[in-house]
């Protein structure tokens, strides 16, 4: 059995693939050319799917770049937006100016690049000139005279038909007198004054109530005709006002159109070309001319406040002529983040706005360019993910206050134009998020053609070793960090593959890469100051401090080994009882942890239980695990022959949830020790998977696993008869740390490679695991002979004990029956 052993038995070089420092035939990365962060390393489909929807101009070709964070997604996306968007035309400015028809609706007009701010500047220093311009035009004697003219002959028409309406009172015997109710007609009598003179007077109230009521109603009829007249006159006079209004306001609209056409002359020739300005400015002259007033009293009363905002332009987006193509990554993407608002401003506990306070969001700033969104950053927010669908869905983007569509009163708000978009959305999110939304939202399909996956890992080769080299000698220049030596450089290669958890991978998680070499630079500072260049010693050592720093919850098991409080048999054999191994994970840190398993094998007809699963601590996949571990024992022992056993299995002092397959051979080994009697080396620590034909499969977290039997061997003593054992196809993932490495190089400690429950039950018992016959037996001193014969034993000892049983109920119903 020792050949065997032997056999199985995995050598030092085979524990991890190095990276010989002298393939590189150079002294260090600051002689490698670095390599452009425009293409990632090992995402060439990733690469080609970005390129292609760039490249195709259809609605809905919106890319979604799927990946883990840190594998260099975001990075890639905006350098090759924005290095794509220079050769792409710059879009037009855009500004919101007043509806003089519809002020509720401002209106939204576009200039070319560059011209936005020049126009808003414009209208700013044409208002100051229309103020004075204006202000002076009325100032001068030429509108003064005209209109006092126009006045004098208002009042001298007006005159000669109040002297008219008062003669033919007086014919009628009435004075027409005024009061602030309006004219009213007074009776006139002769009289004699105090000299004797007649004279004529108006009739006192006392005196007109003395008179009979015939004359009462004689003067009331004659009153109703002059007012009739009074009536008439007083229509000519009003009309003689409204005419004389006219004739003032079309000289002032005169005046004030002459004096401002200069102004606007220059500003409206500048932009004739561009059809819905010219409309506004031609609207806003008629506007000054109407609000001319505003004007002059804005200069004559400089305490006057007059608002003139309706004149002024809101630069809504602006570009830089010579930047491209906008390229915006929206990191806050809320709802008015991404469609702007309309921004309040309380006044003396009132709530006021105007088109001035539109503020674009980041569908308006990337009109015509590109928009990057963190899809995950989306859906967090409430209505961004509508607001970027109706946006790719209709073409226009809509500013709308949420509190209009969700509000309990409907309030009313600016209603500003929409503008048509053209820009290309890309989303960066896990696969997860992706498929969620192909899933559940039947849009998305339609809106985002395109898929970019990001890759966690690329083929090692001597090629791709060379392009991460590259890639470490660009990330050390962008970061200004020191160069790394040959070694250092073949370290970091190693620890790619580790990470990658595969001898012919390379991680290409480059968020994780750039936090080691920092690290590494930063611990070559600290240790070696003096050093040109990081070395070997300072990469592992950043890595260490890195596992240092986060192993406290596995230094306290480890503790509690050392204590005697978990027990781990670590030498000896014993039946029954082998050590599995399982990963604790803790998101940025996972180590392994050996667990020890047990079973208990007797009479009775359940079968095998695992103790964790009858109390709910187990998942899915380990369930299934175990009753693959039943059908082995039915193929290999139950053809000719009914299984009959009752068999409990457990993690011992395990008070969590266990999840996974991995230690199904584990679990397997155990009973067979347990149903054959045969002792299991409790130095050998087992992980692996297992088939229903007795394969052994592979399981993830070898290297964590290894190491952390390793530590615990190590603290009881390295013996030489250690080791772990696991899948054959699991020998590609080895990436192991330099201590467990020498010891197996030492013979302090051994890797053993099984690929199926015979050799690995040979190797924990020692005893050759038996072949077949033809009739169905094992040899008797095989393992599987020993446990085919416990399991034979087993059924016979429980039929007759059912036999007994059974007897023994019959004689009870015969005692019965004669009492």
């Amino acid at each position: 059995m020792r050949a065997k052993s032997d056999k199985l038995r995995l050598g030092p070089n085979q524990l991890r693939k190095v990276k010989k420092p002298e393939s590189w035939k150079l002294e260090g990365t600051d002689r490698i050319q670095a390599k452009p962060s425009l293409r990632p390393i090992g995402q060439e489909r990733a690469v080609e799917a970005v390129e292609f929807g760039l490249a195709v101009p259809g609605r809905g070709y919106n890319i979604f770049l799927t990946g883990q964070p840190g594998s260099g997604r975001t990075s890639y996306a905006l350098d090759r937006l924005r290095e794509r968007a220079k050769g792409f035309p710059v879009p037009d400015d855009w500004l919101y100016l007043f509806n003089f028809d519809e002020p509720g609706e401002p209106l939204a007009v576009s200039v070319p690049a560059g011209e936005g701010r020049k126009l808003a500047a414009a209208l700013d220093a044409l208002l100051n000139d229309l103020k004075v311009t204006i202000s002076k035009a009325f100032e001068q004697s030429q509108y003064e005279d005209a209109k006092a003219q126009h006045v004098k002959e208002f009042q001298e028409k007006a005159g000669a038909i109040m002297e008219g309406l008062r003669a033919q009172a007086a014919k009628h015997h009435f004075s027409l007198k005024r009061t602030p109710q309006g004219f009213i007609n007074i009776p006139l009598v002769e009289d004699v004054d105090e000299k004797g003179k007649k004279i004529t007077r108006e009739i006192k109230e006392e005196e007109f109530e003395d008179l009979s009521e015939k004359q009462q109603k004689h003067f009331q009829s004659l009153s109703e005709k002059v007012s009739q007249k009074t009536l008439l006159g007083l229509r000519r006079i009003r009309d003689l006002e409204k005419e004389l209004k006219e004739k003032l306001s079309r000289l002032e609209s005169e005046i004030c159109r002459a004096a401002i056409a200069p102004c606007l002359a220059d500003v409206c020739d500048a932009w004739s070309e561009n059809k819905p300005l010219s409309q506004w400015f031609a609207r806003m002259a008629e506007d000054v001319i109407e609000n001319f007033g505003a004007f002059v009293t804005s200069m004559r009363d400089e305490s006057a406040e007059v608002d003139f905002t309706r004149y002024q332009a809101n630069l809504f987006v602006s570009n830089d002529p010579k930047a491209g193509a906008p390229v915006v990554w929206e990191t806050n993407p809320t709802y008015y983040n991404l469609s702007g608002k309309v921004e309040y401003e309380s006044r003396q506990g009132y709530l006021y706005t105007d088109f001035r306070r539109i503020v674009a969001g980041a569908f308006h700033r990337a009109n015509g360019g590109f928009l990057v969104l963190d899809a995950e950053k989306v859906l967090m927010n409430f209505m961004s993910w509508e607001a970027v669908k109706r946006l790719l869905r209709t073409g226009e983007a809509v500013i709308e206050n949420m509190g209009e569509q969700y509000g309990s009163i409907p309030v009313s708000s600016l209603r500003p134009s929409p503008i048509r978009m053209n820009l290309k959305v890309v989303m960066i999110g896990s696969p997860y998020i992706y498929e969620l939304l192909q899933y559940y939202d039947p849009e998305f399909q339609k809106l985002f053609k395109i898929r970019a996956s990001f890759d966690v890992d690329m083929p090692r080769s001597a090629r791709t070793e060379r392009q991460m080299a590259q890639c470490i000698a660009s990330i050390l220049e962008r970061e200004g960090l020191k160069p790394f030596d040959a070694e250092a450089l073949s370290e970091v290669i190693e620890w790619a593959s580790r990470e990658a958890e595969d001898q012919e991978l390379l991680s290409v998680e480059l968020g994780r890469l750039r936090e080691l070499l920092v690290e590494a630079s930063a611990w070559a500072g600290i240790l070696s100051p003096e050093a040109e260049r990081v070395g070997r010693e300072h990469v592992r050592k950043a890595i260490d401090h890195k596992h240092y720093r986060s192993s406290l919850y596995q230094d306290k098991l480890t503790r509690a080994f050392q204590d005697g409080v978990i027990r781990v048999d670590t030498t000896g054999t014993a039946v029954g009882q082998i050590n599995g191994l399982s990963v604790i994970d803790l998101t940025d840190y996972r180590f392994g942890h050996p667990s020890r398993i047990t079973a208990n094998v007797f009479m009775g007809q359940e079968g095998v239980v695992n103790i964790e699963r009858e109390v709910r601590m187990t998942g899915p996949i380990h369930n299934k695990g175990l009753m693959i571990l039943s059908s082995y024992l039915g193929r290999m022992y139950a053809q000719d022959m009914p299984l009959s056993l009752s068999a409990r299995i457990t993690f011992e002092q395990n008070y969590g949830g266990i999840e996974g397959d991995s230690a199904s051979s584990t679990e397997l080994y155990c009973l067979l020790s347990a149903l054959s009697g045969l002792p299991l080396k409790q130095g050998i620590a087992v992980t692996g998977s297992v088939d229903q034909f007795g394969n052994v499969q592979p399981i993830g977290g070898v290297n964590e696993k290894i190491e952390g039997f390793f530590e615990y061997c190590r603290l009881t003593g390295l013996t030489g008869d250690q080791g772990v054992m696991i899948p054959k196809s699991n020998v590609r993932h080895l990436m192991l740390k330099a201590d467990v490495i020498q010891a197996v190089r030492d013979g302090k400690f051994s890797v053993w490679a099984v690929s199926s429950i015979d050799e690995g039950i040979e190797l924990l018992t020692g005893v050759p695991a038996g072949r077949v016959h033809k009739d169905g037996s094992y040899t008797k001193s095989s393992v599987h002979g020993r446990v085919k014969a416990r399991l034979r034993k087993m059924l016979k000892d429980n039929i007759r004990l059912l036999k007994t049983l059974d007897g023994g109920r019959k004689t009870h119903r015969n005692r019965a029956g004669d009492e």
